[in-house]
């Protein structure tokens, strides 16, 4: 496994912290090819559902020459590196972050970056994922979900699929956002329409994935900016 050390020194200012890791993580994920990143909880265990069903899809995906994107952890984010290292062809990437807690890296990785910034992870996951894939998760998952939609929805990334795993799950949420904030005006039905839904591994592939093997978001090159006819596409 190739490890990247962001550190930075600590008279550093942090927007020099910021940016070296951004910097350093473009340079080492500029080649990386398409990727989807899958998000999720890190509670999840490996007996759970929600992890097999992970590391199926990131399986199917690498096994199709896509890399995988988490962020480096246990639960779904290890489900989801296993699956694609035993897929043998997508690279298995962790972008882990440090914690005062220190979360433990999980085992299946050909490619580490340490981060010491939510920023300049969140960062390098939107710069490098041409999809994005939700498990259920708290938090950290919210968070990861609110900021891949707003950078879409205001232009700022390019336009990218958005997949939530088990509807069931994500629901209660949906509904929310329709009757509270989209009923309130304080969003757009299209930005809704965004979201996408799959129930088992088969439809998450087929979700992702072009007919002919390529993977969708990769034909969105540059951000659509507010204003344009197919920014709420």
């Amino acid at each position: 496994m190739l490890k990247l050390k962001t550190r930075i020194a600590d008279h550093d200012t942090l927007s020099q912290r910021l940016a070296r890791e951004v910097d350093a993580s473009q340079a080492a994920l500029t080649d990386l090819g398409p990727s989807v990143a899958i998000f999720g909880s890190a509670r999840i265990a490996p007996d759970n559902p929600y992890y097999v069903a992970a590391r199926e899809i990131a399986r199917l995906l690498s096994h199709l020459g896509i890399a995988v994107i988490t962020g480096g952890g246990p639960g779904i984010m290890q489900a989801a590196n296993e699956g694609a290292k035993a897929g043998c062809g997508g690279r298995s990437v962790g972008l882990s972050i440090r914690l005062p807690f220190e979360e433990k890296t999980n085992p299946h990785l050909d490619l580490q970056l340490k981060f010491d910034h939510f920023a300049s992870r969140k960062v390098a996951f939107c710069r490098h994922s041409k999809a994005f894939l939700f498990f259920p998760g708290g938090f950290g998952t919210l968070d990861e979900l609110g900021e891949v939609l707003t950078l879409i929805q205001c232009g700022k990334s390019p336009r990218a699929p958005v997949l939530l795993y088990d509807k069931t799950f994500w629901q209660g949420m949906l509904d929310w956002m329709q009757e509270r904030m989209l009923d309130a005006g304080l969003i757009g039905a299209n930005d809704l329409d965004r979201l996408m839904f799959c129930n088992n591994p088969a439809e998450a592939v087929a979700a992702l994935m072009h007919e002919d093997g390529s993977l969708r978001g990769t034909e969105y090159g540059e951000p659509v900016p507010i204003g344009h006819p197919h920014a709420r596409l």
